[in-house]
């Protein structure tokens, strides 16, 4: 998979607060959307792969969607998958220690978090499934479903809820759908994103 190397993305984001930690180093944990706003309605502009690093300009309060930078360019990424340092410790940035701050940047117009349900995080899962066969690609692509919008990002190991209904796939163990604009392989019984189709 290649690294993610996307556009700037127009419009600079405001800080709120110059005493938080701004440019902050962070690296995904899975292979991460980077999207063009706050939330899984805005396109995915490009991909941080698995331990690649980017620099964290702040996040919106109350929220876990934040800002990076990367290859000169700007895009939002959901903080459950990305680490930084807190106290010499790595920690994924929503789990950081009480008390650690982090630079807070206001949301672009039209910012919305009206969302169908949440996909449940997830660590990033060993039994990923390696590429699927051409076959299942085709089928995904060329049968495409009104996708779903859920509050969280498409990862390997992310659980979706009970709501989201999943379709069949001819011949194959695993079901798919357009979760957030994006198609993924589900395994069926335990709901997990195995697969996320790029």
């Amino acid at each position: 998979m290649k690294s993610v190397l996307f556009p700037a993305v127009a419009g600079m984001l405001t800080l709120f607060s110059s005493a938080a930690m701004a440019d902050t180093p962070v690296s995904a944990i899975t292979d991460l959307n980077v999207r063009a706003g706050p939330g899984p309605q805005y396109p995915v502009i490009g991909v941080l792969a698995a331990g690649q690093s980017a620099t964290l300009n702040g996040c919106i309060e109350n929220s876990k969607w934040c800002t990076i930078a990367e290859a000169g360019g700007q895009g939002w990424v959901y903080s459950d998958y990305v680490t930084a340092d807190f106290g010499g410790n790595r920690v994924v940035l929503t789990r950081r220690p009480l008390g650690s701050s982090v630079a807070v940047v206001s949301p672009p117009e039209g910012y919305s978090t009206d969302y169908t349900g949440s996909i449940i995080a997830g660590e990033p899962v060993e039994d990923a499934i390696p590429q699927p066969p051409a076959e299942v690609r085709t089928y995904v692509d060329t049968h495409r479903v009104d996708p779903v919008y859920l509050e969280g990002e498409v990862v390997t190991g992310a659980v979706l809820p009970e709501s989201v209904e999943l379709r069949e796939i001819p011949d194959y163990d695993y079901r798919y759908v357009y979760v957030n604009g994006q198609p993924a392989l589900i395994d069926p019984q335990t709901r997990r994103i195995v697969y996320v189709v790029r």
